[in-house]
């Protein structure tokens, strides 16, 4: 991966799974929108576990010159500035698991990866094993996984007997 531009949930999850070091590991660099590091700072204060990027000697945060009119559809505060930090971005990828930002992202011309994607890019680096039980890890710490998408992750992966 090129540049990555990070929203709340890659960042969220991958961190509760203990395999937020993937991110810097197949990413040359990750932004984190200060509205995502807002949103990761209210739920550490309500008591979540949740990293805190100005801590993360790899992460740049950052926020976008202009946001206002840029976005086609109504979005969270972090989804807004990824998308909005993207604009201002020669080649970067999106971190997105919100399907609504993911279809606006991808209408607007943006790579798209989510949490699964990082986790394939993961595997298929030798980072992690298998990508089966971090599924399991995942929906069990709440990740909507749907019956259809987690069979296709683990075709990709190489998994399915």
């Amino acid at each position: 991966m090129s540049e990555v531009i990070c929203n709340t949930s890659p960042l969220q999850y991958l961190h509760q799974l203990g395999l937020l070091r993937l991110l810097p590991a197949i990413a040359r660099r990750v932004t984190v929108p200060t509205a995502v590091v807002a949103e990761l700072e209210i739920g550490r204060a309500a008591g979540l576990d949740l990293p805190d990027p100005a801590t993360l000697d790899w992460v740049d945060i950052r926020s976008p010159a202009k946001l206002a009119g840029l976005l086609p559809i109504e979005l969270g505060p972090g989804e807004a500035e990824v998308l909005a930090l993207a604009r201002e971005s020669a080649d970067a990828e999106l971190l997105l698991d919100d399907l609504a930002a993911r279809h606006a992202a991808e209408k607007l011309g943006f790579r798209v990866r989510g949490t699964l994607g990082v986790l394939l890019d993961a595997k298929r680096a030798g980072f992690i094993p298998t990508v089966a039980p971090v599924l399991d890890q995942l929906q069990a710490l709440g990740f909507r996984l749907h019956a259809k998408t987690r069979a296709e992750i683990l075709q990709r992966a190489g998994e399915t007997p």
